[in-house]
């Protein structure tokens, strides 16, 4: 007996046919419960009487599509996956296939890899979070991060990618950098503000680049201060609002680009055969990010640009610079750590009063008093301090000094002492041994009368 699989609408088909045959229902009734036409219905009813059962399944039901690609291209799809992008996913693995001429859509070259188990759909659970909607305005909202990756694959060691993205398009913005620092985050900064201006608000994490981490004096307490960091100085001058995201989520945005990156980026790197910092930044300024932000960023709920210009006659040099307070020497001159810098006649400042001293970036220093910049030049600079180790005379190196010698007095106390409380001096032993006894025991000073008590 013959098996036919049918669909449920083939079924219903089946069941009014066999009804039609039986007398129990007309075509006119047949076609308005299925739902088709009179016309389709006797064609329907045509081939249930000429072919049975099977006139009722579809005519192409288990041939090849029409458009099924061809055996030989799905070999040469397969084989050069496993020879070239066997890590890769199905979406970016169709990208570079389709730069090498072998076009298949993604869904196809999914399913031939499952079908030649290269890969597995991979499903994650994970807690319910509402997401929280985009900015609606491009530069009204910036999150930074910074990626600690192996992002050359043991070519060279392990760098950070300080990762910019505008929350409202997603456009993206990042450099190289050896480890993540007050020097690469402002660099990083700097970079961006060069190229859109100054944003509303930087969205950061709690790393001590952005948060002060000691506890609070008692006099700020008092006073209500709170403490901030260089990079926190710097953006509440240029008035950019600074947010420090409780938790990874908060800032989800650019935590699922670094895992984009630590993913395309990484085989980009790999193709190009980069293993520098120099050249890895060249490659992202000058091809990588444009050709993805022109394919994945999107455009702002509302047109127009929300960042700031930054204020005329702005040194930013000396906003994103390290600053420190120094005290004018008598002899006009303030310590930067082991070196000392000489004021001029024309500084017009007195010994005790406070100056600020900048690092930029380049790691050149300049003194302002206000906003008026004190010129200067190298004194002198000291070595920096170390505390001697302390002497070690003795011959087994002790800081203690010369060992006592054998007929010492001292030594000779404790060996009578020593002997005393064993029982020795109590047993009648060697003459020699009673002599030396008797030598040493006319050191010590002989014990004072004891008193008698009153009867």
């Amino acid at each position: 007996m013959e098996t036919i699989l049918m669909s449920g609408q083939e079924r219903r088909r089946l069941e009014a046919m066999s009804r039609v045959k039986s007398g129990g229902l007309t075509l006119s009734k047949a076609a308005e419960h299925l739902g088709l036409s009179y016309r389709q219905v006797k064609r329907v009813w045509a081939r249930y009487q000429a072919q049975g059962d099977r006139g009722l399944v579809h005519g192409l039901r288990g041939q090849a599509s029409n458009r099924k690609s061809h055996e030989n291209l799905r070999e040469q799809v397969l084989a050069r996956y496993r020879a070239v992008y066997s890590d890769y996913g199905p979406t970016l693995a169709q990208e570079c296939l389709a730069k090498e001429g072998l076009n298949v859509p993604v869904s196809t070259l999914r399913r031939w890899l499952m079908a030649a188990g290269l890969w597995e759909r991979r499903r994650r659970h994970k807690p319910h979070r509402r997401r929280r909607p985009r900015k609606e305005q491009f530069g009204e909202l910036l999150q930074m991060d910074g990626s600690h990756h192996d992002w050359f694959e043991g070519r060279r060691g392990w760098a950070v990618l300080m990762v910019l993205i505008d929350d409202a398009t997603g456009r993206v913005t990042a450099q190289f950098f050896e480890n993540e620092s007050w020097e690469s985050a402002t660099t990083a900064f700097w970079h961006y503000l060069s190229r859109h201006g100054l944003p509303r608000q930087l969205y950061v994490d709690r790393h001590s680049i952005y948060r002060v981490e000691r506890e609070l004096t008692s006099t700020e307490i008092l006073a209500g201060i709170k403490p901030k960091t260089q990079f926190g100085r710097a953006m509440e001058e240029l008035g950019v609002k600074l947010i420090l995201a409780r938790s990874p989520q908060a800032k989800g945005r650019v935590e699922r680009m670094n895992g984009t990156l630590q993913d395309r980026l990484v085989k980009a790197l790999r193709r190009e055969g980069i293993s520098d910092l120099a050249t890895a930044n060249r490659f992202l300024e000058e091809k990588f990010l444009p050709e993805f932000n022109e394919r994945f960023a999107v455009p702002a709920a509302r047109e127009g640009d929300a960042h700031q210009s930054v204020p005329p006659g702005t040194d930013l040099a000396r906003v994103l610079s390290r600053q420190e307070t120094r005290v004018v020497q008598n002899d006009w001159t303030v310590r930067v750590h082991h070196a000392f810098l000489q004021l001029g006649r024309e500084s017009d400042v007195q010994p005790r009063e406070k100056v600020l001293v900048c690092k930029q970036l380049d790691g050149k220093l300049r003194l302002f008093a206000g906003e008026r910049e004190l010129a200067w030049s190298a004194s002198r600079s000291d070595p920096p301090r170390t505390r001697p180790k302390p002497a070690r005379s003795g011959p087994t190196g002790s800081s203690q000094g010369q060992r006592p010698r054998a007929d010492h007095p001292w030594r000779g106390r404790r060996e009578i002492d020593g002997m005393e409380e064993e029982g020795v001096l109590a047993a009648s032993g060697a003459a020699a041994g009673s002599a030396s006894v008797a030598a040493l025991s006319a050191l010590r000073p002989p014990p004072p009368p004891k008193k008698r008590k009153p009867r």
